[in-house]
C-alpha cells in the first residue's frame, strides 16, 4: 500500500448516547452512573466507554490509598460484590528524612484530613478492573486496545464524539498490509476521564480556552515499585510517608510506602515538576531514595514485582480550568482534581463521573444534546470536590514559593485554618506563576549530579527497571512524540538546559548521542514509553507533544 491514510475512504461510525474516553476511577464512573440512571427510570442508555490501554487498568498507576467516599457513594454494596480491596489503613507515619537518619513526626500536630482512617490501600489497577466488570454487567460498551485519537466536531463547533486510531501505519505514516481504519464514535455527550495530561483534553483546553482566568497546571512525576517483601518486614496497613533526602529543599517531593495483601508493599516517590535543576533526574533521585538506612532494610530479602511512572496533576483548585464545552466535559485528573496533601485523586475523580452522569443524563431525558452540562460544573465548583480541593489550596504555592521545611510549615497552618478553625484560612488563594516548563533553571548555573550506580538488588537502571513494566509498542509505527521543530533539543535544549530529557523522561526514551566527531543527535526510543506525560509537561522549550500511539501499546502494569 502506497496512499497516505488522506486519500482514504471516510471511517465507519457508531452512535452512542454518551462516549467516554478512558477506563480509569472517573470514566469507569460516570458509566456505571449512567447505566443505574436508566435502570432507576426504566428507559434505555447506549454507553460506550474507549481505552486505549490492552486492557482495563493496563495503564492504570497510582500509590494507592483510596478514601471510599466515591465508591460508597457509587455502589454501597461493594464490599459484598467482591471489590479487592481489603486492606484498612492501621497505621500512619511521617518522616522527615536526612542523609543518614531521620525524625519522625507526631501524629498529634497532623490537620484532620491527613489521617487515614477509614482509608484502604489498594492496588487501583485492580480496582479498576473490577469497576471495569461492573460496568460491563450494567451493560456498557467497553473497548479496551483503541486510542481516541481525534475529536469530532460539527459545523458550530461542537463536540460530538471522537475518533480511534488508524491500526497499522508504518513509521513513515503509510498504510501497511495490516491497516485498519479507525472508527467514529459519536454521541450526544462525550466525557473525557484520560487522566493527567490526556492528549485530547489538552486540545479540548486550548481550544474552547478552558484555563482562561485560571493558574496554570502544575504536574509532579510519581514513579513506583512494587516489592514483594519478607514477611517479618510486611506491616499489613501500614501507610508511611516521607519527605527531606535526596531532594534539597528547594525541590519539592516525597515518598510513600504502602504496606498490604500478601507481603506487598508499594514503594513511590513523586517529584514536583517545578524544580529548576536541570540535571536533576527523578529516576535516579527515587533509586537514591531507597538507599536511606530507614528505608532499605524494608526491602532486605524481597523482591520487586513492578514498575512505572506517571505524571500527577498538582495545581488544585486555582489551577482546575472550566470543565464543560459543547457537547462534553472533563472529568477527574484531565481535569486536575488531585489533593496533594493527601495524595490523593480517586475520589474526586469517582465523584466527578458521577456528578457527569447525572447532568448528562437529565439532558438526554430532556432531549439535548451537544451543549454545555452546566449543572455538572455547578456541582464541581459548590460540592464535595470543592470543600475537598478549597481547603488545601495554599499548599503547593506554599512549599514551591518558601521549600520544603518552611512550605510545608505554613502549608500546614493554613490546613488548619481551613479545616478546623475557622473553615476558609485567611481568606485568600495564592497563584502558581509559572508553569514547570518555564521554571526550568540554565545549565549554567548548576552542576551535574553522579549518582550512585545501581546495585541490581536495591536500585536498578531504567531500561532494566522498564522491562518490569511491561512495555511494548509496534515498532513500526509512526513515533507518537512529536517535536515541532526536530532542530531544538540540539540548537537549544542542549547548551542552555542540558537536553533535561535525558533525565526528567523515567523510561530512557530520549537519548543525546555522539558519533565519532562528537557531533550531537537527538534519538527518541519511542518503543520504551510508559505514557507519563512528563516529556509533554517539562520540555523547557515546550517543543515535545505526546500523542496516542497505536491502541493497546505501552505498559501493562500488573497490580499496580
Amino acid at each position: 500500500m502506497t496512499e497516505t491514510t488522506a486519500d482514504l475512504p471516510p471511517r465507519e461510525a457508531m452512535d452512542f448516547d454518551v462516549v467516554i474516553v478512558g477506563a480509569g476511577p472517573a470514566g469507569l464512573s460516570a458509566a456505571i452512573r449512567l447505566k443505574q440512571n436508566a435502570i432507576e427510570k426504566g428507559t434505555e442508555l447506549s454507553v460506550l466507554v474507549v481505552e486505549k490501554g490492552s486492557e482495563v487498568g493496563a495503564h492504570i498507576l497510582s500509590g494507592a490509598v483510596i478514601d471510599p467516599i466515591g465508591l460508597n457513594r457509587l455502589i454501597p454494596d461493594w464490599q459484598e460484590k467482591g471489590a479487592p480491596i481489603d486492606t484498612p489503613v492501621t497505621e500512619d507515619k511521617f518522616l522527615v528524612l536526612g542523609p543518614a537518619g531521620e525524625v519522625r513526626l507526631p501524629n498529634w500536630p497532623m490537620p484532620p484530613l491527613m489521617k487515614n482512617h477509614g482509608n484502604y490501600i489498594v492496588s487501583l489497577g485492580a480496582v479498576c478492573k473490577w469497576l471495569g466488570e461492573q460496568a460491563a454487567e450494567l451493560g456498557v460498551e467497553i473497548y479496551p486496545g483503541f486510542a481516541a485519537a481525534e475529536v469530532l466536531y460539527d459545523d458550530k463547533g461542537a463536540v460530538v464524539g471522537v475518533a480511534t486510531g488508524d491500526m497499522g501505519v508504518g513509521r513513515d505514516g503509510k498504510p501497511t498490509e495490516s491497516f485498519v481504519r479507525g472508527m467514529e464514535l459519536r454521541a450526544k455527550y462525550t466525557l473525557f476521564g484520560e487522566g493527567a495530561r490526556g492528549s485530547l483534553s489538552k486540545g479540548l483546553i486550548k481550544k474552547f480556552e478552558l484555563d482562561k482566568d485560571h493558574e496554570p497546571q502544575k504536574y509532579g512525576i510519581g514513579l513506583k515499585e512494587l516489592w514483594q517483601v519478607a514477611p517479618d518486614k510486611h506491616q499489613r496497613g501500614l501507610v508511611q510517608h516521607s519527605f527531606g533526602w535526596p531532594l534539597d529543599n528547594r525541590t519539592g517531593g516525597g515518598s510513600f510506602l504502602y504496606h498490604y495483601g500478601d507481603n506487598l508493599v508499594s514503594v513511590g516517590f513523586v517529584v514536583h515538576l517545578n524544580y529548576a535543576n536541570p540535571y536533576l533526574s527523578p529516576y535516579d533521585e527515587f533509586q537514591r531514595f531507597k538507599t536511606h538506612p530507614a528505608i532499605r532494610d524494608v526491602f532486605e530479602g524481597g523482591k520487586r514485582i513492578s514498575y512505572g511512572a506517571r505524571a500527577i496533576t498538582e495545581g488544585g483548585w486555582q489551577s482546575m480550568p472550566d470543565l464543560v464545552f459543547p457537547g462534553g466535559a472533563l472529568l477527574g485528573c484531565a481535569a486536575g482534581m488531585v489533593n496533594l496533601p493527601r495524595i490523593k485523586g480517586s475520589h474526586n475523580a469517582m465523584l466527578s463521573g458521577i456528578a457527569a452522569a447525572d447532568a448528562a443524563f437529565e439532558a438526554i431525558a430532556e432531549g439535548r444534546a451537544h451543549d454545555t452540562l452546566d449543572d455538572y460544573e455547578r456541582e464541581v465548583r459548590r460540592g464535595d470536590i470543592a470543600q475537598d480541593l478549597k481547603q488545601v489550596r495554599n499548599m503547593k504555592p506554599y512549599w514551591s514559593r518558601f521549600g520544603t521545611v518552611a512550605g510545608i510549615a505554613l502549608g500546614g497552618t493554613d490546613l488548619w485554618l481551613n479545616t478546623v478553625i475557622t473553615g476558609i484560612g485567611l481568606g485568600y488563594t495564592l497563584r502558581h506563576g509559572k508553569t514547570d516548563a518555564e521554571a526550568t533553571g540554565r545549565a549554567s548555573d548548576y552542576e551535574p549530579i553522579d549518582y550512585p550506580k545501581p546495585d541490581g538488588k536495591l536500585t536498578f537502571d531504567k531500561l532494566t527497571n522498564l522491562s518490569f513494566s511491561a512495555t511494548n509498542h509496534e515498532e513500526n509505527q509512526p513515533v507518537h512524540l512529536k517535536l515541532t521543530d526536530p532542530s531544538i533539543p540540539i540548537d537549544v535544549n542542549l547548551p542552555e538546559y542540558a537536553e533535561p530529557a535525558q533525565r526528567y523522561c523515567p523510561a530512557g526514551v530520549y537519548e543525546v548521542v555522539r558519533d565519532s566527531q562528537g557531533n550531537a543527535r537527538f534519538q527518541i526510543n519511542a518503543q520504551n514509553c510508559v505514557h507519563c506525560k512528563t516529556c509533554d509537561i517539562k520540555d523547557p522549550s515546550q517543543n515535545i507533544t505526546w500523542v496516542c500511539p497505536e491502541g493497546g501499546g505501552g505498559p501493562n502494569y500488573a497490580g499496580m
